[in-house]
Formats: structure tokens, C-alpha cells, sequence
């Protein structure tokens, strides 16, 4: 039997090939929840789940998923005390194509409050801590999921990544997170924060892992009309999996603008040995300039926060969720409101709402329009000559709980590195880069739109001659009580 938490793939091929049954693997994960948890709050429910009845690609493999796809088994709350105890009549499609594969959902993850946050502690129900450090925030929004797959909680989680939500907590944790091409996967069932910029991904402790999941979450959904054909859908783990042992051919660009004023000296440093470590296996690797960057979290927050407005206008107290006492209606939409949003969530609706009005739509949110489009041109100019740009994940590792909570802006900076790949809609990964102290450090992979597979066999490439990834936390290997 399989050393437990082993990554996703060895799981699967363990159950496939009768070495662990997938009741002993789902029993293995529930027995780490339990004995872990209590301390890092990764779970807001869990579930022992039912087998499902198939033998797909995924075998038995247990998951949990962050807590804003609707799951109609377990409750889905975003974290908000608007959603608390709702639970959906249906699946996102995501999440039905993983019970088609085979998999086991055994739980929802902590997040920040409808996917607002970069530290998981906009959470409305409970912070999470980050495995390698109890003091220490796991990234967000999808830092129970991080924390989750790097505690050995679970094999592999499902994410969103609107602005880095994905990558970011994966830097910080130490393990492999995916954002796909916008639109390659469905987002029919998941709760929106920015519809422009939200994608549903995989987080595992290898690429492979990312790629056993692509090969089930990526295809076209007639349910989601921005969702596309994707030409490599079902063949990301063959391409991860192939013997390559070079990357020479393989033109990599460096943006100077993700190595300067802003990014831990000691982070740059990490991703450069990444950089050099891509270059030993052949790759040709240059420094380049993207000087648009510098607009990129400006024109984030206006767009992000503008759709943010329009999208969570539904929670009313009228057809679902939280419904607060009210004398008419008005009162009613401002009683709910007031009392089931966070103050991260209402400081963007408000942000949002005020791009939006008459007086200030032009100077703000259609120029930050304007601007997204100048910074997708350059970006492709980019993907011209280059395959792929290398570039820090996040510019410092994960910063201490409270550290930031009082200064939004702090906050908001450390999606700085994540943003671009967001608003042009192509694929970027996160994968363990090496490590600043005892924190764990992430560097990214960003490629043009439909790379995905080429970034994945990349990622595979550097983790087959590096063992970053295979580091665990001391969380596993320490105290057991």
C-alpha cells in the first residue's frame, strides 16, 4: 500500500491496480481531516463520500472542492454569512465530471468570502493557516484548498483564480496550482465573483497531478457560453507524461517588471534559479520588458470590482440565503446586505458600483477597458518570440495572519505577479520553486492562450530534476497528537 498522502496519480494507479481499495483511500483522507484540521481550518464541511458508481480516469481518488461550486450534497456558502447553510439542487459541471471520473468529493474548503481575498482571512466563518507555519496565512482565495493538498488532507482540490486565487495560495503552501486558458473549463455552478476573469482549476502537489484533473475539467459545456473547445482536452497528462528531457527550442522571457521594486529580492532570487535550471535543460531564456504591468492591479480592482457589483446584486433575501427583518423592501435588500457581506466584499461592491455610475463610468471603468486590451496586445507582441514567461508567483512568501488585514492595499499587492494571466485569459501554473527561509516559494508559467499542455509538460520537465515539491510540511512530519 502507498504511503499516504501520496500525490493524486500514484493514488489513482494504486487503486487501479488493487494496491489500495478507494474506501481505504477515502478512509485515509477522512482520518487526516479529522486529525489535522482542528488546527489549520482548511474545511468548512465534510462528508464521507458515496463511491461513485464508475471506473473512470480518477479511480476512487478523494478531492475536496472550494466552497463556492455548487455541490447539491454538501452545503456551498462562499464563506458568507449571506449563503450560510445553503445548499444548491444541483452540480457544477466541474464537479459532475469529476463524479463521471470516478472521484470522491469528501468535502468543501475555506475560502476567502465569495473568492475577495488574497490571505483566506476575509473568510466569514473562520481564518486558515498554512501548513508550514500555524502563524502564517495559506494565500487565498483558495487557501483551504492549498492548505488542504499540502497538509496531506487530500491528494487534490478544485480552486478559482480571478486574480491569482489558485497560484497565489499554491506558492504559498508549496505545492502545483493550475489556472486554465479562460474558458477551456465550465464555469456553469460556480458562484461569480468577476466573470471576465473567473476560471475553475486544479491544485495537486505535482503538475501531473494538474494534469490528471485538466484531462477531466476541460471541455466545451453547452451551459456556459464562454466556454470553448479546447484542442488538447484529454491529453494533458500525455503530454506531462511524455519522456522529454530537454527543453532546447524552447524560448523562455524573463519580465523585468516582475523581478523589480516590489518583489522580496530573496523571491526574485528563487525564481532566477528557476529560470537557470529551465536553461540547463536547454531552454533559451532572456530578459524582456512589459512595461504595462505597472496598470495591471489598478485596471484589475475597477474591472473586478465593477463585475463584482453587477454579479452579487442576486443576494437579496428574496429567493435564497440569508433573509434579514425588514419593514419593506428596500429595507429588506439593505438589511440582508448589510448584515450577510463581509467588509472586503462591501468595500468592492462599493468600489465597483461607483466605477459604474454615470458620472464616473468613462474615467474609470471603461478607460481601466482600454488599458486591459493595450495590456493583452502586449502579451501577445510577447508570445510572439517567446514561448513562455517565467516570473515569481507572489511577491513574498506567505506573510503572517493579521499581518495585513488593516491595509488593503498590502493586500491587494500580493496578486501582483498573477493579474496579467487573468485579464488576457491564458493559462499560467505555479509550481514549487525553492524556498526563502523555511517558507515554501512559487514561481509561475505563463504561455499564450490554449498552452496549457506545453505548460504542464514544463512544469513536469523542472519537478523531474528538482525535489522542491516533494518537501512536506512540518505539520505532517512533526507533532501527531
Amino acid at each position: 500500500m502507498p504511503e499516504y498522502p501520496a500525490t493524486a496519480l500514484a493514488l489513482t494507479e494504486a487503486i487501479r491496480d488493487g494496491e489500495m481499495t478507494s474506501e481505504e483511500a477515502a478512509a485515509a483522507s477522512l482520518a487526516a481531516i479529522e486529525r489535522f484540521d482542528g488546527r489549520l481550518g482548511a474545511f468548512l464541511s465534510v462528508g464521507d463520500p458515496v463511491d461513485p458508481p464508475v471506473d473512470g480516469i480518477l479511480r476512487g481518488l478523494p478531492y475536496a472542492a472550494k466552497d463556492n461550486l455548487c455541490t447539491r450534497d454538501f452545503p456551498t456558502t462562499c464563506a458568507s454569512g449571506i449563503l450560510a447553510d445553503y445548499t444548491p439542487p444541483y452540480d457544477a459541471t466541474a464537479i459532475a465530471g469529476m463524479t463521471r471520473a470516478g472521484a470522491r468529493l469528501v468535502g468543501k474548503t475555506n475560502m476567502d468570502e465569495f473568492a475577495m481575498g488574497s490571505s483566506n482571512e476575509n473568510s466569514g466563518i473562520k481564518p486558515t493557516r498554512n501548513p508550514w507555519d500555524l502563524q502564517r496565512v495559506p494565500g487565498g482565495s483558495s487557501g483551504g484548498s492549498a492548505a488542504a493538498v499540502a497538509a496531506g488532507l487530500v491528494p487534490l482540490a478544485l480552486g478559482t483564480d480571478t486574480g491569482g486565487s489558485i497560484r497565489q495560495p499554491a506558492s504559498f503552501c508549496g505545492i502545483t496550482g493550475m489556472k486554465p486558458t479562460y474558458g477551456s473549463v465550465s464555469r456553469l455552478g460556480l458562484i461569480a465573483f468577476a466573470s471576465s476573469l473567473d476560471q475553475i482549476g486544479p491544485l495537486g502537489r505535482t503538475a501531473r497531478d494538474c494534469a490528471l484533473a485538466m484531462d477531466v475539467l476541460v471541455g466545451r459545456d453547452a451551459g456556459d457560453s464562454t466556454s470553448i473547445e479546447h484542442p488538447h482536452a484529454g491529453q494533458f497528462l500525455q503530454a506531462a507524461l511524455e519522456e522529454r528531457e530537454s527543453l532546447r527550442g524552447v524560448r523562455i522571457g524573463l519580465p523585468a517588471e516582475y523581478y523589480a521594486e516590489g518583489i522580496d529580492p530573496e523571491v526574485a532570487r528563487v525564481a532566477r534559479r528557476a529560470a537557470k535550471t529551465l536553461e540547463d535543460l536547454g531552454a533559451i531564456v532572456e530578459e524582456i520588458s512589459l512595461p504595462h504591468t505597472a496598470y495591471a492591479l489598478p485596471v484589475y480592482y475597477i474591472l473586478a470590482s465593477a463585475e463584482a457589483s453587477s454579479n452579487l446584486a442576486r443576494f437579496d433575501g428574496v429567493r435564497y440565503g440569508l433573509r434579514a427583518a425588514a419593514d419593506d423592501i428596500d429595507d429588506l435588500y439593505r438589511r440582508t446586505r448589510g448584515e450577510g457581506f463581509g467588509e472586503e466584499v462591501k468595500r468592492r461592491i462599493m468600489l465597483g458600483t461607483y466605477a459604474l455610475s454615470a458620472g464616473y463610468y468613462d474615467d474609470l471603468y471603461v478607460k481601466a477597458a482600454r488599458v486591459r486590451r493595450v495590456m493583452v496586445r502586449e502579451l501577445e507582441e510577447a508570445f510572439k518570440v517567446y514561448d513562455y514567461l517565467l516570473t515569481p508567483t507572489s511577491p513574498t512568501p506567505a506573510f503572517c495572519l493579521g499581518e495585513r488585514t488593516e491595509d488593503p492595499l498590502a493586500m491587494y499587492m500580493a496578486d501582483l505577479c498573477t493579474i496579467p494571466a487573468n485579464m488576457a485569459g491564458i493559462p499560467a501554473i505555479s509550481f514549487p520553486g525553492g524556498f526563502v527561509g523555511d517558507l515554501p516559494v512559487g514561481v509561475q508559467l505563463m504561455g499564450p492562450r490554449l498552452s496549457d499542455a506545453g505548460i504542464l509538460a514544463t512544469a513536469d520537465l523542472f519537478q523531474r530534476v528538482t525535489d522542491y515539491h516533494r518537501v512536506r510540511p512540518p505539520l505532517w512530519g512533526g507533532d501527531t497528537s
